[in-house]
């Protein structure tokens, strides 16, 4: 029998769980097991311990966590901002990659914007050389906004870049 899917919103007690699930999904040699790694555009960590206690602390926000058999294999952070919503942080386990289960968090993800916060849009931002990653998301209804924003060099909160032409593109969808 298989065991199955669960969804629940983070704790603090989940932090550093959540910190090595991304780390593990997008940096380092163990992303390249999964298709979501950025290791040959950054290195470093993608996020750390006081963002994401800050985002599970943060009104209108929830960090959304997909468990099976109590072992956490993906997370995203969905945030309200006005009538619209914001997901980041999202990572699957790269040994659970191409299943289905990234399909499935960002519905949940999406059902709570819409039904916890009324929220019309979900925005997000995606590396724009990222192009795999992109066509993930246009093949989930997202579509590219054509608006471009700077990668935030010299942070290295976001990581320490391999290339220097490194830019974010603002994807969005109807809910």
């Amino acid at each position: 029998m298989t065991s199955h899917l669960t969804f629940r919103a983070a704790t603090a007690a989940d932090v550093d769980a959540i910190a090595a699930l991304v780390h593990a999904a997008y940096r380092g040699e163990s992303s390249r097991a999964g298709w979501t790694t950025e290791a040959d555009l950054l290195d470093g960590q993608r996020t750390g311990p006081e963002e994401i206690l800050e985002a599970i602390g943060a009104t209108d926000s929830e960090v959304l966590l997909a468990e099976r058999d109590g072992a956490l294999l993906a997370c995203c952070h969905v945030q309200r901002r006005g009538p619209r919503c914001y997901f980041g942080m999202f990572a699957v386990d790269p040994e659970h990659q191409g299943g289905g289960l990234g399909k499935g968090l960002m519905a949940q993800a999406e059902d709570l914007a819409r039904n916890r916060w009324a929220c019309s849009v979900m925005e997000m931002t995606v590396i724009e050389q990222r192009t795999d990653l992109i066509a993930f998301y246009e093949r989930r209804g997202y579509t590219d906004t054509g608006r471009r924003s700077p990668f935030p060099y010299g942070d290295e909160r976001f990581g320490i870049p391999r290339r220097d032409d490194l830019a974010f593109t603002l994807l969005e969808k109807g809910l």
